[in-house]
């Protein structure tokens, strides 16, 4: 039986069925132990080819993500630490009010923008912004080289064009900032674009 979830790390609304289908993969990528370490992330084959394999490991060991006060990484991860973490690829349920489905939709782009901040300064570089999207785009098998490259260029001129431009000629751009994030994803479909083939309960699982 699995251990009973805070309510605070995970939504009251997730059903006991769910939470058992979590609780087994779990025990099934910490082979059995009580917790699971960034090693345990290597027996998912899928993930040794994903472009930024790195980020989505890096991702579930945050402790932004695990909602604590401290910074920095956590050594290893409990059942209750992996429900905080699924949490975030939750899907937008019915009864969700415009409140509750702009707190839904922040806490998604919480969770990415913390991928993409990787020094954790809480700030992120335009060339760092273009980079991710270059890698997310290298594991496009009919996305050429050139056009990945063309595509990133595009993506950082853009989100300079949202951060910088907004600012004064006396004012010194240090990176794009959580608030500037949220200008950049506005309009975009995060709510169902984001999800992790993790609850698939096969002999590997998908991650992306």
């Amino acid at each position: 039986v699995p251990p009973t979830p805070s309510p605070l790390s995970f939504p009251p609304t997730v059903t006991s069925e769910q939470i058992e289908h979590l609780h087994r993969r779990f025990k099934q990528l910490s082979r059995d132990q009580l917790t699971i370490r960034k090693e345990n992330f290597d027996s998912i084959p899928d993930l040794e080819f994903n472009p930024i394999r790195g980020k989505i490991v890096h991702a579930f060991f945050d402790k932004r993500n695990l909602r604590q006060e401290s910074d920095g990484l956590a050594d290893e991860i409990n059942f209750e630490d992996f429900l905080t973490i699924m949490s975030y690829f939750r899907p937008i349920e019915m009864n969700m009010d415009e409140e509750q489905l702009n707190r839904f939709r922040k806490e998604k782009l919480k969770f990415l923008f913390h991928m993409y901040d990787s020094d954790h300064d809480g700030k992120i570089t335009l060339q760092e912004y273009r980079n991710v999207v270059e890698e997310l785009l290298s594991g496009n098998p009919h996305l050429e080289k050139e056009s990945a490259r063309s595509i990133a260029d595009g993506a950082m001129m853009e989100a300079a064009s949202i951060c910088v431009g907004q600012m004064g000629p006396d004012q010194v751009y240090e990176g794009i900032t959580f608030e500037d994030f949220l200008k950049m994803w506005q309009g975009i479909d995060i709510e169902t674009k984001m999800h992790v083939r993790f609850l698939n309960m096969e002999p590997i699982a998908h991650c992306y």
